[in-house]
């Protein structure tokens, strides 16, 4: 699963990147820094892999991860070629969901595109050049489904009616995402590469001083996405150039700052379980001696789809899964006691997995 970072010029996209990557990517406060998609892998915080650690010893811990790509800047006419061009296209039809930053701080040092800070302005200017960059694909595959169509081919009719539905909503200037589709719908219109369908999670990067998103910046930012997006509205407010200065500091030098801050945790995990829950994505974890891991699966996964994300031989062979909560092992303290007390569930085939289960798998291959 990919998540692209996207935004105009100079919001703070490489600053974001960098800090959940770890990676080295130029940071300048001038536009178009980043040229070209920049990949990187970026742990999801996850205190629950202590917590199973208290009870069960282990020599190392796995967390869960979300592979983020940094996509080169977006401006008004990218579609048609300005600044960047459309050379971010094929790297946002890439990825399965958006985290769009936008500008909410002042900064005279850091240029911006449109000179003043406009937050519902900037986020407005990066979806119309998405809706556009639909249209044109759909324009072509609309004449070429209608050749088809006129030989009889039930497929290109089929195409033709979806993709025409599709050119009205975007002609009204809202996103596929926001309408019902069918799974074959669905389908149709992932072949076509839709940006406008991918879900969406509105990074408002803040200042230092407004750490909570409580300026009137991301006030009227909330107010738009929460107009737009309905049910699937989402926004974290983060200070990106706060959070790569925390995520460069040793462990206990991090903690420290996060203290004088009067933050429990960095920003980036908030804005990590906001991209789980974007996705659809929750964690399951195994635990012994050698490590304990999360590992990241789909909502509403079974034990045996659980199984292949550890190892395809036990999706294979699976025969079952003996299961418990994190809750049953802080409140037994082990998992012999969780198993004396008969806590320790033997779940089949058809068990749905729930978030943060620790399993272990029988399998026979």
């Amino acid at each position: 699963m990919q998540v692209g970072i996207v935004g105009l010029p100079n919001v703070g996209k490489s600053a974001l990147f960098k800090a959940m990557t770890g990676m080295h990517v130029e940071v300048a406060n001038y536009p178009f820094t980043t040229t070209k998609a920049v990949h990187g892998t970026a742990p999801v915080p996850d205190p629950r892999l202590a917590l199973i650690g208290r009870y069960i010893r282990t020599r190392k811990y796995v967390p869960a991860t979300i592979d983020l790509v940094d996509i080169p800047a977006i401006v008004a006419g990218s579609a048609q070629g300005e600044g960047m061009g459309n050379a971010f296209l094929e790297n946002v039809r890439q990825v399965d969901a958006l985290a769009h930053v936008v500008r909410c701080f002042r900064d005279p040092d850091v240029s911006h595109v449109f000179e003043t800070l406009d937050p519902v302005r900037d986020v407005q200017a990066v979806e119309t050049e998405l809706l556009l960059a639909d249209l044109q694909v759909l324009e072509g595959a609309i004449d070429k489904a209608q050749r088809r169509a006129r030989t009889g081919d039930a497929a290109g009719r089929k195409r033709v009616e979806i993709a025409t539905r599709a050119q009205a909503l975007l002609e009204q200037q809202k996103p596929l995402r926001g309408e019902e589709w069918s799974r074959d719908e669905l389908t149709e219109l992932r072949s076509m590469g839709m940006i406008s369908l991918r879900p969406v999670l509105y990074v408002a990067n803040v200042d230092e001083g407004d750490l909570a998103g409580q300026s009137a910046a991301v006030a009227a930012l909330r107010k738009w996405v929460e107009a737009n997006e309905g049910a699937q509205a989402r926004l974290v407010p983060i200070c990106a150039k706060l959070e790569a200065e925390i995520a460069d500091l040793a462990a206990a030098e991090r903690q420290e700052m996060l203290e004088g801050l009067g933050l429990t945790e960095p920003a980036l995990a908030v804005l990590a379980r906001a991209l789980y829950d974007l996705l659809g994505l929750q964690s399951f974890y195994t635990a012994g001696e050698p490590e304990i891991r999360a590992w990241t699966i789909r909502k509403g996964e079974t034990a045996p789809e659980a199984a292949g994300s550890v190892h395809s031989d036990i999706q294979r062979g699976f025969i079952r899964a003996e299961t418990y909560s994190i809750d049953d092992l802080v409140r037994y303290e082990s998992e012999h006691a969780i198993r004396a007390a008969g806590k320790m569930r033997s779940e089949g085939k058809s068990y749905i997995l729930q978030d943060g289960d620790v399993c272990h798998f029988l399998f026979n291959v």
